[in-house]
């Protein structure tokens, strides 16, 4: 029990050292964004080769500059984030799975960078499938389509989703106006994507149905 513990609070920090990152990330971006949306890559020079008079030269080389130094300090967290998560998923799993619905999108991210997650094999079976997508729905927003298979929805994936749809309501109503990460093949792609349950115009907190996949998906 005490490893449990000791597991929850390492990866709270961890959680809230990554919150802390992005805000000083999206702080530097405010700054690129009030330069003319110059970005990362925007020439900093005019047409004719010389310094652009509408930006702040300065002021948008030391945001870019930070913006760097925060970002690798943040794939550096991830690795450690996901390293402890494969150590301890199964336990957390089971004990905690609001916080491992939480931690699981630090997961997906690093499964990007890396060039997928080591945790979900790519040839995963789909927990669900989408046969409905409403207009204007946070499932729209968050990018699903009709027939994507949902690989892993929050917390839930191959390994411990018991074939019920019940399962999955109960993650969306736990995380309603929070991040669910979303694993998704559609046709040969595999997609992360990050849904918000919601209160919407329509029914339901995501405005799409899904149902279980039918028995040739389930047996590949």
């Amino acid at each position: 029990m005490a490893t449990e513990i000791t597991t929850k609070a390492r990866l709270e920090r961890l959680i809230e050292a990554k919150k802390e990152l992005e805000a000083q990330i999206n702080k530097n971006g405010e700054i690129l964004a009030a330069n003319g949306n110059v970005g990362m890559n925007g020439p900093l020079v005019d047409a004719e080769g010389f310094p652009r008079n509408d930006i702040d030269i300065y002021q948008v080389r030391q945001a870019r500059q930070t913006i760097i130094c925060l970002q690798n300090d943040h794939a550096q967290l991830l690795d450690q984030i996901h390293d402890l998560l494969n150590q301890y998923h199964a336990e957390i799993a089971t004990t905690d799975p609001e916080l491992i619905n939480r931690a699981s999108a630090l997961e997906l991210s690093n499964g990007r960078k890396h060039g997928g997650s080591v945790l979900l094999p790519l040839n995963a079976r789909p927990l669900v499938v989408v046969n409905l997508v409403s207009p204007n729905s946070p499932a729209e927003e968050a990018g699903l389509r009709v027939g994507d298979k949902i690989l892993r929805f929050g917390s839930i994936n191959e390994t411990n989703f018991k074939n019920s749809l019940e399962q999955i309501g109960e993650v969306v109503r736990n995380m309603q106006n929070q991040n669910v990460q979303l694993k998704v093949k559609r046709a040969e792609q595999f997609l992360d994507m990050v849904l918000v349950p919601k209160t919407w115009v329509g029914r339901g907190l995501l405005g799409c149905n899904i149902v279980l996949p039918p028995a040739e998906l389930m047996d590949h």
